[in-house]
C-alpha cells in the first residue's frame, strides 16, 4: 500500500504543499511580470521562461543534495542529515538576506528555502528517498505548480475588471 501513503503525504508533510503553493505563486508572478522582466534583461519572453525553468531545476538539484555537497566542507555536517539541512538552511537565509538586499535572485532564495523546508519535513516524518527520486519529485511539484500558476489569470486585472463593472 505504498501508493496510498502518497495520498496522506500532504497531511503528514505539509511543507510539501507549501512548496507547491510557492511554485504556484511564483508561476503566476512570473507570468504577470514576464514582459517587464524580458524588457529589463533585453531578452525574448521564451528565453525568459527557459531561464526561469533552468533556474528552478538548478535550485532543486543543488538544494536536494546538500549532504553530498556539504560532505566536502565538513564531516560534522555530513554525519547527520538534519544538521546538514539546518546549516544549509541557515546559510541560505543569511545569503538570501544579502541577495534580497541587492534585489537580485530573490526568487531563487524563496524557492531554495521552500525546497529545503520540504526536505526537512520529509526527513522529520521518516521519508528519505534517494537523491535522484527526490530531485524528480520536487521538480515535478515545482513545475506543476508553476504551470498552474502560469495558467491562472492576473489577480490585479481581475480586481480592476470587477471594479470597472461595479462602477
Amino acid at each position: 500500500m505504498p501508493i496510498l501513503s502518497l495520498f496522506a503525504l500532504p497531511f503528514r508533510a505539509p511543507l510539501v504543499g507549501v512548496l507547491f503553493l510557492v511554485a504556484l505563486v511564483m508561476g503566476n508572478h512570473w507570468t504577470v511580470n514576464q514582459s517587464i522582466y524580458a524588457q529589463n534583461q533585453s531578452i525574448s519572453v521564451d528565453v525568459f521562461w527557459v531561464i526561469q525553468l533552468i533556474q528552478v531545476i538548478a535550485v532543486v538539484v543543488v538544494f536536494t543534495i546538500p549532504d553530498l555537497l556539504m560532505r566536502q566542507v565538513s564531516m560534522l555536517m555530513a554525519s547527520s542529515r538534519v544538521i546538514t539541512l539546518v546549516v544549509t538552511l541557515l546559510m541560505v537565509i543569511v545569503l538570501g538576506l544579502y541577495v534580497m538586499r541587492l534585489h537580485r535572485l530573490t526568487d531563487v532564495m524563496i524557492l531554495a528555502s521552500a525546497v529545503l523546508l520540504a526536505r526537512l519535513d520529509l526527513i522529520r516524518i521518516g521519508i528519505v528517498p534517494p537523491p535522484l527520486l527526490t530531485i524528480v519529485g520536487f521538480t515535478a511539484v515545482l513545475l506543476s505548480g508553476i504551470g498552474i500558476g502560469w495558467a491562472l489569470p492576473n489577480p490585479a486585472s481581475t480586481l480592476l475588471t470587477e471594479a470597472a463593472v461595479a462602477l
